[in-house]
């Protein structure tokens, strides 16, 4: 019988399993295509979208219901009744060490993506209504190709162009609603402002590329979820700006490094917040299959 072993969002292994029971986290929203699997035959590690075994079964997955949310909720608000039911913990050096890395694995394509994004982003910055409509979907391109890393996706350059393709209406709204709220807050009080950029700026343009989320749920899930533990994540977007002024003032290259690596901090932190829910390993009987 067919076995596998299963990466869960906290990146850890679990496993070996049998089809059917993988059928059935993929039934409960436990794994879905993104999630990286691998046959016990086989030596590299795919996600579940490729094995044909599991196509029926995600296509039904990803075409449910629009009403199937319980009580009417939306899929926003079962995402985050669900992420603060069980609650997260944001460990900002292990974030800010998987982003090294990430990054020293993959140096050129994402120090090489994280530069052509900033560029592009500074000349926007030349034109306040361009920087208005389309800061976000460039750095949402950027946080999508470091996800798709992550998850042990393949990537490419061209990933950081991902907002104009999949979400290029959504971005543009947040990077116009997000960015005027966010400077009424500091205009009117900084505390306010503050806050909401870390509980919008943070997760919000990822929302929207991973979960295909309107603009507005994308905010107020980003919020409502990152509001629980706001200290934390608050000490990580800290702790990446003194990064990248120690980038900078020690040698401006290394700025050009610190960027990918506090990048891919918070994407760290977003897939260990909202990406596939690690699951409950529980051993098989004994026997040769179950030797680790």
């Amino acid at each position: 019988m067919q076995r596998y072993r299963i990466i869960g969002a906290d990146g850890r292994e679990y496993g070996p399993i049998t089809a059917e029971q993988l059928k059935q986290w993929i039934a409960e929203n436990r794994a879905n295509a993104q999630t990286r699997v691998r046959p016990e035959d086989a030596a590299e590690w795919r996600t579940l979208g490729e094995l044909p075994e599991f196509a029926t079964l995600l296509a039904g997955a990803a075409t449910a219901p629009p009403g199937s949310p319980p009580g009417g909720m939306s899929e926003a608000d079962v995402l985050a009744r669900d992420i603060l039911a069980r609650d997260y913990t944001v460990q900002i050096g292990h974030c800010l060490g998987r982003g090294w890395d990430l990054v020293m694995a993959h140096f050129w394509l994402t120090a090489g993506g994280a530069f052509i994004v900033y560029l592009l982003s500074v000349l926007l910055a030349a034109s306040a209504l361009g920087h208005l409509l389309l800061a976000y979907v460039l750095w949402a391109g950027l946080d999508w190709l470091l996800l798709k890393l992550v998850r042990g996706q393949p990537a490419e350059l061209a990933d950081i162009f991902a907002g104009f393709s999949l979400g290029l209406v959504p971005l543009l709204l947040f990077s116009v609603v997000g960015q005027l709220l966010t400077a009424v807050g500091l205009v009117l009080c900084i505390v306010p402002g503050i806050y909401l950029l870390v509980a919008w700026h943070l997760f919000t343009p990822l929302l929207i590329l991973d979960k295909r989320l309107d603009f507005w749920s994308a905010m107020e899930l980003s919020r409502k979820v990152a509001t629980r533990h706001w200290w934390q994540l608050f000490g990580l977007c800290l702790l990446c700006v003194l990064c990248l002024l120690a980038g900078t003032i020690l040698c401006l290259i290394g700025f050009f490094i610190a960027l990918p690596v506090t990048a891919a901090a918070v994407v760290y932190a977003y897939n260990d917040i909202f990406g596939p829910r690690p699951v409950s390993f529980q051993a098989p009987a004994p026997g040769p299959a179950a030797a680790t």
